[in-house]
């Protein structure tokens, strides 16, 4: 697919880290971006810088969903590619000892569905939203292809760390719908990918310590330091450009392997 003014987009999580670089880059690239996030300050801020479009968008709520879709169709027509990067990550083992009592407590269910709903859940929503939309969009160019959608699992699918149960089981769970989705939609010339980030420079880093920081950029084999936000979104469009690349998950991660903690 070729990027160009003709072609819409939507990124969710498009307020911050890997969203909004995203979201930056197919800007630059001339497309019509919607940033769909649930933080409306930095999301105007956002959306204003690149000339897209804000809409408000809990991926939890399919109705929010539809909510968003709408606004941005109806400013820019059909998205003809959406990046899923709204996500969350907590840390709970599955059964632990408390420090000062030493009481055995099990995880809490709550926390592990909620991770569940918003990164594997989430996704799905927009994801089945928006290919319900490219399902009757016009196919483009000698392949026919009408949609590109994009979703972001984590090296913990296939890593997962002490203390990762629940966010290795949501992001393993987007890398499983990679594939089936890719095959329901292939007919139509709708291409399904999945991008696996290693250790990414976000805000969620932000409330670590540099030392910390260091420990962790160490810990990568080549290069060896914390991706940039700007590298996702590189291997973003690559994606985009190359028809061929469609069904499978791609590790974005410098050779990281992680360890059990």
């Amino acid at each position: 697919m070729e990027l160009g003014k003709d072609i819409a987009a939507v990124v969710t999580g498009g307020a911050s880290g890997l969203g909004e670089a995203t979201a930056r880059m197919l800007a630059d690239a001339g497309c019509r971006v919607a940033v769909f996030d649930m933080n409306a300050e930095r999301g105007e801020k956002v959306a204003g810088e690149i000339g897209g479009l804000f809409c408000s968008c809990d991926v939890t709520d399919p109705a929010s969903v539809s909510e968003a879709f709408s606004k941005a169709r109806e400013a820019h027509g059909q998205e003809r590619i959406t990046v899923n990067c709204a996500g969350i990550a907590t840390g709970m083992k599955t059964a632990s000892r408390k420090r000062d009592s030493g009481e055995i407590v099990a995880h809490d269910p709550g926390i592990f569905a909620k991770v569940i709903t918003v990164n594997l859940i989430g996704t799905f929503n927009v994801a089945s939203k928006s290919a319900a939309g490219m399902l009757e969009a016009s196919p483009l160019g000698k392949d026919g292809e009408r949609g590109l959608i994009v979703m972001t699992s984590s090296v913990a699918a296939q890593d997962g760390q002490i203390g990762q149960v629940a966010y290795a089981a949501s992001k393993g769970g987007v890398l499983s719908l990679t594939l089936p989705m890719a095959r329901d939609l292939s007919k139509d010339g709708i291409r399904v990918m999945t991008i696996m980030p290693g250790l990414f420079y976000t805000p969620m880093f932000d409330g670590l310590s540099e030392e910390v920081r260091q420990s962790l950029a160490a810990s990568v084999p080549f290069p060896q330091r914390l991706g940039d936000p700007s590298e996702y979104s590189q291997l973003v469009r690559s994606i985009v450009e190359n028809p061929m690349l469609n069904g499978f998950g791609i590790r974005l991660d410098g050779a990281l392997r992680m360890a059990p903690r």
